[in-house]
């Protein structure tokens, strides 16, 4: 059997760097061309050199249209627009499309899910089994427990992200909705700050902090008035992301167009 060709896009980040990484060592996967936007200053560098291993003979380039069309697998962790882009050439070329941006607005996820008419797209907020786990964890809690217990998830990272609440947050966030029978857009309380009033029964909170090079940190807490249970997952490498974001690709060969998330990959959805 042929290896599975996959394309990063966003290759110089610390993200698509990792993934370079993860799919050389990957047995079975191959990178088959790797993206930067116009202009980079690594643009015609070997992929492999840059991520920090022996070269792989493939060049960076501006230009994902020719790489895609004959790929197996994309690798996103890009920013919405571009995301939507790729999403929308994986559809053109049938292939599989995963995607661990976050920050996306309305407009982007309802082109994203038209691409998954064409495509196979896995989305997820965190690629990571151990989140998806607690994601998991989180929504039988909430399932469990009644309005008693305040819901609040608390998350950190590196000084350079430029979203808030993370997409993991949220991710989280709508585990314990669901778990609890509601839509989070309903119970979300994103921001405060001055006199905010009393909590309101049934919200789920946010609270954000950045600063260092924090990888990832979330915590979900259930606190009643005389107790509090606390959910955590820390993350301290980048390459759980890488991982995840390589089986996904390698379960997504043969797949049905669709939008999947890391739960149908891990068999949670089951």
């Amino acid at each position: 059997m042929s290896n599975i060709k996959i394309v990063v896009v966003g290759a110089a980040g610390r993200m698509g760097r990792t993934l370079i990484r993860q799919v050389s060592q990957t047995p079975g996967c191959e990178i088959s061309g790797a993206t930067e936007p116009a202009g980079s200053e690594f643009l015609g560098r070997d992929a492999g050199v840059l991520a920090g291993i022996d070269p792989l003979g493939v060049a960076i380039t501006d230009d994902p249209l020719e790489l895609i069309a004959k790929a197996n697998a994309v690798l996103d962790f890009t920013s919405p627009a571009a995301a939507v882009e790729h999403a929308a050439l994986c559809a053109q070329a049938r292939i599989v499309h995963v995607i661990g941006t976050t920050g996306f607005e309305v407009e982007h996820e309802a082109a994203i899910a038209a691409a998954a008419r064409h495509a196979t797209i896995i989305k997820a907020g965190n690629m990571s089994l151990g989140v998806n786990l607690l994601a998991q964890l989180t929504r039988q809690v909430a399932k469990l427990l009644d309005t008693a217990f305040d819901i609040e998830i608390l998350e950190m990272h590196h000084r350079h992200k430029v979203d808030a609440p993370s997409g993991t947050a949220l991710l989280l966030g709508a585990a314990a909705a669901e778990g609890r029978g509601v839509k989070l857009s309903d119970v979300a309380a994103r921001g405060r700050d001055g006199i905010t009033g009393a909590r309101k029964t049934g919200d789920i909170g946010f609270a954000v902090l950045r600063g260092g090079g924090v990888v990832g940190e979330h915590s979900v807490l259930f606190a009643a008035d005389d107790e509090i249970i606390e959910l955590r997952h820390h993350a301290s490498d980048r390459s759980i992301f890488a991982r995840g974001a390589v089986a996904a690709a390698k379960w997504g060969q043969g797949k049905r167009p669709g939008l999947y998330s890391m739960a149908d990959v891990l068999g949670f959805a089951e």
